[in-house]
């Protein structure tokens, strides 16, 4: 039995290493500095390989994968697929464009050494750890599709976005693109970021 569960928990280790690994080519070819050419079958990261990345939502935010995962989980309210989908487009929407960090990991982490982080969950002071399997692993299919550019553009083009119950003053200065679930998305005039 010992030795089942052993090459059960490496056959794991080995998908997650093969998940990250397409993540980080995947990532380069949406940043802005790689090609928009679409994933080979080959680069494409499947469901099961997602799946074994950061298994219970405690791993270091270190990886495409998880850093994606998260921002969906903490950002979205974890029941709508689209609020969840359209998170998932902002932050690879900044990851293709100028101004912005150009790693997924970069992008949700970004501010932080100022103190004013873009994406609420991560300066919170709160744990980051994931807390419900079933969401997180729903937050972490909708990063895959996302990485493997599979998800309709429900945020059409935005970069930033806010809580409906919030109006930060950054709000005036964009152009509002979608409503979606409990969040308002917002691109710049002139497609700078700011």
């Amino acid at each position: 039995m010992v030795g089942l569960a052993n090459a059960a928990e490496q056959a794991q280790q080995e998908e997650a290493a093969n998940a990250k690994g397409k993540a980080e080519v995947l990532e380069e070819k949406a940043s802005g500095e790689g090609s928009k050419a679409r994933p080979t079958p080959a680069e494409i990261i499947t469901k099961p390989q997602a799946q074994s990345v950061d298994p219970i939502g405690e791993e270091p935010l270190d990886d495409a994968i998880t850093c994606l995962a998260r921002s969906i989980y903490w950002e979205a309210n974890r029941k709508d697929n689209s609020e969840m989908e359209a998170i998932a487009n902002v932050v690879m929407n900044r990851l293709g464009h100028k101004g912005f960090p150009n790693t997924v990991c970069g992008v949700v982490k970004q501010g932080h050494e100022q103190g004013t982080c873009q994406f609420s969950w991560w300066c919170d002071g709160r744990a980051d750890d994931a807390r419900e399997d079933e969401p997180y692993s729903h937050a972490k299919e909708i990063a895959r599709k996302a990485l493997n550019r599979q998800l309709q553009d429900r945020s059409d083009g935005a970069l930033y976005f806010h809580h409906r119950k919030v109006s930060p003053n950054w709000s005036n200065e964009y152009i509002r693109t979608a409503e979606v679930g409990e969040h308002i998305f917002f691109k710049p005039a002139g497609g700078k970021a700011k």
